[in-house]
């Protein structure tokens, strides 16, 4: 130390002083919290979206030009089906998921609907049932069998009849049977049974059309959105309003979806027309928990949630984009993942359910965009990239089962369960529990009334097998009209007691006997044109019955020609 000179001392000096000062005994941790909290953990931050190769896409298909705000698809794990543009009626494309390639110009399609098709939704609990809504204000139910269409589809299971306008939209109850929600044009949104083909319930609170319908996780509460701005929660069942707000205070479109049975996420737009993202809690809709904006495009936001991964797919109409979020339950109660881009605007999607991914590829959602400038339908893969080729269990979770937690009774009496899970592991093969033809007591009852009205080709008769020649010619022409005028008279009188009952009915349903015309003005309204729904109904299907006779007695007097034929030549023999 003798030999250093004094600057070197001094330099020495202050590195001891500046050690002092960065004593850790000393430190203490700091008042105001660091903006920065770095990357946030997430098993989805490096999802990516998988396109088709080329002989994997739909090709040739005439998508419908239809402007109406819908996905014009639907997939399930047996069928994609696809909603074309024809001229004249309405159409739709049904082809099994593994018909890929460019398909036949002359390919069979449901042909049953005499306006263009809105919407169309897959059952979740048969994978052969389709239902699809029309301009023409009718819902109608189709069966669709394993092997696909082999002719064009003209005859229904079921049609629903009781929107007065055009019906735009239609969801299945996620967890009871046979339960189908509609909205339409004439602002009302009506719960149907579509196993005995009757409206439950008719909710009549929204001042305009309805632009989007969704069912919470147990089917418990109803969202609608609403041109008139508002969000709104309802009880089904009862068609009593819960809670309504302000959704998004641009005029354009809002669509609406439930996360879980509390939490709505919504899309819409600001009032400088900048598409925008919030989320509500059902029970108070005055305020949203968070809302986001997105960009300032144009199209409509359509919103794909995923109750397993809890992540929100978002899909603008016209863009070229996939956005995808997750969902958590603290705030800001959604983040940001990443897009998945393309240079080819979309005309719709259809979501795959969770059933029908691909494991061994970790693909955790799986879409079919539907091309605007090309016939195309693309799959499009949603992929966790993972080493393993391994299943991976914190990917998949139990998933919702093709099996319904209750009956459609046992919903619209009061009860609510959540919905049948299944593992993905063990059940991914499972494509549907019901593969037999779904029918209904509609069409059961329409079979009685035809076997009751050709009750008679079952009669026994007797012969006469005297020669014409030696039969008088008055008694040949007064069996004869016997037989027509007994014929007629029974074909008659079963139609007039039906039709008398029906008549009875519809007296008792139009007119109770406690009925208040001071306060039950529109319960009497309702009642009545429910009568007169049910009487129109019910004229067409003998009009049905009545144009199918002739058909059935040729057919039968062919096979009864034919049956003579051969026993002459078995006796020539």
């Amino acid at each position: 130390m003798g030999t250093l000179d004094k600057h070197t001392s001094y330099k020495i000096d202050d590195v001891f002083k500046s050690n002092a000062l960065v004593d850790i005994r000393a430190c203490s941790k700091p008042v105001v919290k660091s903006l920065f909290r770095g990357v946030r953990s997430s098993k989805f931050r490096h999802v990516y979206g998988s396109p088709s190769r080329r002989e994997e896409l739909y090709d040739n298909i005439p998508i419908t030009r239809n402007a109406h705000d819908s996905n014009f698809c639907a997939a399930n794990p047996k069928f994609v089906a696809i909603v074309t543009e024809v001229a004249g009626g309405g159409a739709f494309l049904v082809l099994p998921i593994t018909k890929t390639g460019r398909l036949d110009l002359n390919t069979s399609k449901v042909t049953g609907h005499s306006g263009p098709v809105l919407d169309i939704k897959w059952n979740p609990f048969n994978d052969n049932i389709i239902a699809s809504c029309s301009d023409d204000c009718t819902i109608k139910l189709w069966y669709i069998p394993d092997s696909g269409l082999s002719c064009n589809l003209t005859e229904w299971l079921t049609e629903l009849r009781g929107h007065r306008r055009r019906v735009g939209y239609i969801e299945w109850h996620p967890t009871a049977e046979n339960v189908l929600a509609s909205s339409g044009f004439d602002y009302q949104v009506i719960l149907w049974n579509v196993g005995t083909g009757q409206a439950i319930n008719i909710i009549d609170c929204h001042p305009d059309i309805v632009h989007s319908i969704t069912f919470n996780r147990d089917g418990s509460r109803l969202a609608t959105t609403c041109k008139d701005k508002k969000i709104r929660t309802i009880d089904p069942r009862s068609g009593l309003v819960v809670s309504e707000g302000i959704c998004h205070e641009g005029s354009r479109s809002c669509k609406a979806v439930y996360l879980d049975n509390e939490r709505i996420l919504t899309t819409g737009f600001s009032t400088y027309s900048d598409r925008q993202l919030a989320v509500w809690n059902h029970s108070d809709l005055s305020e949203p928990l968070n809302r986001l904006t997105v960009d300032s495009s144009s199209g409509i936001l359509f919103p794909y949630y995923d109750f397993d991964t809890k992540m929100v797919y978002l899909a603008g109409k016209g863009d070229g984009n996939v956005r995808y979020y997750e969902i958590v339950d603290e705030h800001p109660y959604i983040h940001f993942l990443n897009q998945f881009i393309s240079g080819c605007p979309q005309k719709g999607f259809g979501m795959m359910v969770k059933r029908g991914c691909n494991v061994s590829r970790c693909e955790i959602m799986r879409f079919y965009k539907l091309h605007t400038t090309r016939n195309v339908c693309e799959p499009i893969s949603m992929i966790v990239p993972r080493k393993s080729d391994q299943y991976q269990h914190d990917l998949y979770p139990d998933t919702a089962a093709p099996v319904p937690a209750l009956s459609a009774q046992e919903w619209f009496g009061g009860i609510n369960k959540p919905p049948v899970l299944m593992s993905m592991k063990t059940g991914v093969s499972v494509k549907t529990h019901k593969p037999q033809a779904f029918v209904c007591n509609e069409a059961t009852r329409n079979d009685t009334n035809y076997r009751m009205k050709y009750a008679f080709l079952s009669k026994e008769t007797v012969p006469d097998y005297r020669p014409l020649d030696i039969l008088p010619e008055n008694e040949k022409i007064q069996k004869t009209q016997v037989n027509q005028n007994t014929r007629f008279q029974q074909i008659q009188q079963k139609l007039t007691n039906s039709m008398g009952n029906k008549e009875e009915d519809y007296v008792n349903t139009r007119v109770p006997e406690n009925f208040n015309y001071n306060n039950d003005n529109s319960k009497n309204e309702y009642q009545m044109k429910k009568a007169f729904t049910r009487q129109c109904e019910e004229l067409n299907m003998l009009r049905k019955q009545l144009a199918h006779r002739d058909r059935r007695i040729r057919d039968l007097e062919e096979l009864v020609s034919t049956l003579q034929s051969q026993l002459k030549v078995q006796r020539l023999q």
